[in-house]
This record gives C-alpha cells, sequence and structure tokens, in this order.
C-alpha cells in the first residue's frame, strides 16, 4: 500500500485536529474537503481577502452533514497575532496540525503592491508561528514557493540551492523560509515548508488581474475569447495538480520527526511548455465536446518571472514517501468539468 493510502486509514481511524489558515482559497477548500471526507476535525481560519465563501459553500455540498459539523470557521486575518492564537485554541487546548496557507500570491500582485504582500506573507508568516510555537502545536506546515529559486537556472531545481529573488513576492518566501529556520534553531520549534510549483485544480480562481494560467486560460477557451501567451510559449514550468499538493500536506503534516523543519519541492518533477499547456487544454476541452479553433495571441514577457522551472521531488519522496498521483494532463482532464461547470454558472 503506497505511503499516502497508509495515511488515509491511519487518520480515518484515530481523527485529529487540524488548522487550515487561508481555509476559503483554492488550496485551503480542497485539503478542508479532503480531511473532512477522512472524518478530520477541521478549524479555518480566512479573512476572505482572496478567498471566497462559494468555495466553503461547495465544500459543504460535497461532504456529510456530519462531516461537515466538524468544521469550525474563525473569519480573521493572520495579521492579527490575537485571530492567530485564537485558531489555534479549541477549549484550551492546541490543534494537532497547522497548514498554513494564507498569503497573498502572485508575482504581479506583489510588484503591484509589494507594502500589502509583505504584510501578509512575513508579518502574517510570523504571527502564525509565534501563536502555534507558543500553543504547543505539535506539527506546523506551510505553503513555501518555488519562486524561491529565482535566478538560480540550473534544471531541476534541488531544495538547497537557490538564487537572488525576482520579486517582492518572492522575497517574502525566502523570509518565510528564514524564520522557521530560527525558530527551529532558537524554540526548538519546527516548521515544515512545501516549495509549491503551479499548483493547478477545481476552485482556483479563473477571474481577477492575478488569476494563474490554467484557469485564466480554460475561462478564455470556454467563453471563446482570445487566448494570451506571454513571451514566445516556450516558457516552461513544473504544473502540479492539486491532489499532489494535498497529499504532501497531509505527508509532511504527520512525519517523523526527523523529516520535520525541511524544505520540500512540490511537484511533478517534469516540464510542460506553456504552447504545450495550450495543447492540452484544447485536447481536453474537446473531451468535454468543446470546441476552441482560436490561435493563441503571443505578448511580451511578463516582468519577474522565470524562463524555466522543474523540481527534483526526490527529497520528498524519500523523507515524505510522496509519489504524485497526476501528471499534467490528467490534472487538466480530471479539472476541466469543474471549469466548464463554473463558467456556465457564470453565464446564468
Amino acid at each position: 500500500m503506497a505511503p499516502f493510502d497508509t495515511l488515509q486509514s491511519q487518520l480515518k481511524a484515530a481523527p485529529r485536529t487540524w488548522l487550515i489558515t487561508g481555509v476559503a482559497g483554492f488550496i485551503g477548500s480542497n485539503l478542508l474537503e479532503t480531511l473532512l471526507k477522512l472524518e478530520q476535525h477541521v478549524v479555518g481560519l480566512d479573512n476572505f481577502a482572496t478567498g471566497f465563501q462559494a468555495n466553503l459553500d461547495e465544500v459543504q455540498s460535497l461532504v456529510s452533514p456530519e462531516q461537515w459539523a466538524r468544521f469550525h470557521f474563525i473569519e480573521g486575518d493572520i495579521g492579527s497575532l490575537a485571530a492567530c492564537r485564537e485558531a489555534v485554541l479549541i477549549d484550551g487546548e492546541p490543534v494537532d496540525h497547522v497548514l498554513h496557507q494564507a498569503a497573498l500570491g502572485s508575482v504581479p500582485r506583489s510588484i503591484a503592491d509589494p507594502v500589502a504582500t509583505n504584510a501578509a506573507n512575513i508579518s502574517g508568516h510570523l504571527n502564525m508561528l509565534v501563536a502555534a510555537k507558543d500553543a504547543g502545536v505539535k506539527r506546523f506546515v506551510y505553503a513555501a514557493s518555488s519562486s524561491t529559486y529565482g535566478d538560480h537556472t540550473a534544471l531541476p531545481k534541488l531544495e538547497d540551492r537557490i538564487g537572488k529573488p525576482l520579486s517582492p513576492y518572492a522575497v517574502t518566501k525566502v523570509v518565510n523560509e528564514m524564520y522557521a529556520d530560527v525558530f527551529a534553531g532558537t524554540y526548538g520549534f519546527k516548521a515544515t515548508g512545501l516549495r509549491y510549483f503551479n499548483v493547478f485544480g477545481k476552485r482556483q480562481d479563473p477571474n481577477g488581474a492575478y488569476a494563474a494560467v490554467i484557469p485564466t486560460w480554460a475561462g478564455a477557451m470556454l467563453t471563446d475569447e482570445t487566448l494570451f501567451i506571454n513571451g514566445d510559449g516556450e516558457t516552461s514550468r513544473d504544473f502540479c495538480y492539486i491532489a499532489n499538493a494535498v497529499q504532501a500536506n497531509l505527508l509532511a503534516a504527520t512525519a517523523d520527526d526527523e523529516a520535520q523543519g525541511e524544505i520540500y519541492n512540490v511537484a511533478v518533477g517534469g516540464r510542460t511548455t506553456l504552447n504545450q499547456l495550450f495543447d492540452y487544454l484544447r485536447r481536453a476541452l474537446a473531451e468535454q465536446d468543446v470546441d476552441y479553433a482560436k490561435t493563441p495571441t503571443y505578448r511580451d514577457f511578463r516582468s519577474g518571472d522565470v524562463r524555466h522551472s522543474q523540481a527534483d521531488i526526490g527529497k520528498a519522496q524519500r523523507l515524505l514517501g510522496y509519489e504524485p498521483s497526476h501528471a499534467v494532463v490528467e490534472g487538466i482532464s480530471e479539472a476541466m468539468p469543474w471549469y466548464i461547470d463554473y463558467f456556465r454558472q457564470q453565464k446564468r
């Protein structure tokens, strides 16, 4: 039996209490759905800056009433230490695991407003570390980022080799890792970082100026609009389906002590160019009897973006038992019905 299958059986047999920050967001709501289906008790913290009530409503529709009753939501901001302290304690007892996903994502957003990005991603991260340490939380996992690799061009990316950050967002993610390292050395409190590589899937916001490429392109195709590619289309990424990210979080939160306090790449270990991605999306739509006949329009490269990215996932495989369940094509095919349904509802 695969390590993640074994873990799921163990969790069902002996439920634990989890805190998810950013629970109304894309990754947070997927973590919530998985944990509730595993009969876990979950506390969620969100200020709805980038998350949506609709995501929580959708999760509620996908679990049983008994499972939903195990969820306790707190509307609050990680920028408030008091809110963080409230979230890590349930009836005076610390939660077992913290999955800290709350942040202001997006390289372009950070370039447009570095102050807001810094406040959420650095001050908020520090507040969560302090609250969890003081409460005596057993395990702390946080969302790190592949942007940490910066201008380091060698592929695949190894956790112990990074370059200079290329955006304010990347700076905040480097600082997150530095704070985690300092907390381990100074207080003996270990926080495990997961460097996400271009995670995608259902409930990823397709709208807004800072939407990620896959939901943006899916939306353009489904509404028969022109699709834009930044650069020549040969920029490549290690796109990672949400199920892989959920798996990594749960494995990291429950791993042995020796595996705690580390940094892990979370990806599939592959490379997909933007031109290939366009073809994959068009084929996934065709599988759903949707035809997109337009050709993409190429425009300038985007400021702050790296040219190529690919993860070495060997460390997560060795220490966590992580094995991606979905390659990029499989993930796109699985996610496409959600995007189709989403945009159909938008038309109503």
